[in-house]
């Protein structure tokens, strides 16, 4: 099952400007929106893979091996302190959610802060504010909570992307791409607050194990704007968002899930081991289907910024699209460095290519995320 959307009005490239052409066939609406910011931030403390092995007294090889072999070198997490016999008390739900929302504000805030100083302007500039969360419930949702404690405009408008995973950054992307589209010169942020250590469970079952020595706490906030000035004055020299594409996998819907665990009387995720091999096998698919209508091959795309879903996930897509690791180097290095951060990750990895000043005009690029569903999203930007 597959959807797909392009920018509204999209133009094929006989009406194209010349202006917008760089050798590789290009399309662009007037109001394509454009990425002219991006921000992000971790929470808590930098541990090591042997530094959680060591703080949770786990001894069992095989569940060692799996820390130890995740391709992961330092995470930011909050976990409970030790008692005083040294023991590290798993926290109940209720203290959770609590950790949740005081997790997310931080580094949410910490995030939008950062991606409106890269995009030239100020939180009074904001006009819609999407937050993106699972790793927790609030009602009234995350962006109520951020308008109150930053004093963003009352009139801002706000949209709250909830459950949907790790592949929700890309859903939201595309959701508040429409609103940037038919709001042109107005700012609009989509903000991914991960709370990962408020989502642990802490036992001995290879279960938790896997999940355990994934996941980070991290935030990612990306910020649009449509219209003739393509953003405020000293805006990164971001992509326009041309079109999505998505792909469900219906048969691997319970492969990836976050639900109540009646063992352990509260909410876990679970992740199937076959995870990684579903998604490969449904990458170019769903490539295919976003690229359908363009003009474009797959080796007309300069960059690629995928989810760091973990190493046999990175593997799987580099093998079946026919990538390089160099192609996926931001994703193995935010993996490396924060490990999977949920909904954010792409936004991480999309900042370090900022970082590396090497896009040129017209080059394109393709961001991809994949989560609960199971769901791949994919979205086509052009510089």
């Amino acid at each position: 099952m597959t959807t797909d959307t392009a920018a509204p009005g999209l133009l094929t490239e006989e009406h194209v400007p010349a202006a917008h052409h760089a050798g590789a066939p290009g399309f662009l609406t007037p109001y394509a929106p454009r990425i002219v910011g991006v921000g992000t931030a971790a929470a808590g403390t930098v541990y090591s893979q042997p530094d959680v092995l060591d703080a949770f007294g786990i001894t069992d090889p095989k569940i060692r091996s799996v820390f130890l072999n995740s391709a992961i070198d330092t995470r930011h997490l909050t976990v409970p302190d030790p008692g005083e016999d040294g023991v590290r008390v798993p926290e109940p739900q209720g203290d959770l959610l609590d950790k949740h929302k005081r997790l997310t504000i931080e580094m949410g805030t910490e995030a939008l802060r950062a991606c409106l100083k890269r995009a030239g302007a100020e939180l009074s500039d904001l006009r819609h504010l999407c937050c993106v969360t699972t790793t927790g419930f609030l009602t009234p949702g995350l962006s109520a909570r951020l308008i109150r404690e930053l004093g963003i405009d009352r009139h801002c408008s706000r949209s709250d992307i909830v459950g949907m995973g790790c592949n929700a950054g890309l859903n939201a992307l595309n959701v508040v791409s429409g609103w940037s589209a038919a709001h042109p010169g107005e700012l609009a942020v989509v903000l991914c607050a991960e709370a990962c250590s408020a989502a642990y469970a802490f036992d001995s079952t290879m279960r938790t194990a896997v999940v355990n020595s994934l996941f980070g706490d991290g935030a990612g906030a990306v910020a649009l704007m449509s219209g003739p000035d393509d953003g405020p004055p000293g805006a990164v020299e971001g992509p326009h968002v041309l079109k999505f594409a998505s792909c469900i996998i219906p048969e691997a819907l319970d492969a990836m899930r976050y639900d109540w665990d009646r063992d352990l009387d509260r909410f876990s995720f679970f992740l199937d081991p076959q995870v990684p091999y579903v998604v490969g096998a449904h990458a170019e698919i769903v490539i295919d289907r976003l690229l359908t209508g363009t003009g474009l091959r797959r080796s007309d795309i300069k960059h690629w910024l995928v989810h760091s879903g973990g190493k046999k996930v990175i593997d799987s897509v580099i093998v079946n699209l026919g990538l390089t690791r160099h192609d996926l180097r931001h994703t193995v290095g935010v993996l490396r460095d924060y490990g999977n951060v949920s909904s954010g990750s792409f936004l991480f990895s999309y900042e370090r290519l900022l970082d590396e000043h090497v896009t040129r005009p017209g080059e394109y690029g393709v961001l991809m995320t994949m989560g609960p569903g199971s769901t791949i999203e994919t979205a086509l930007v052009q510089w």
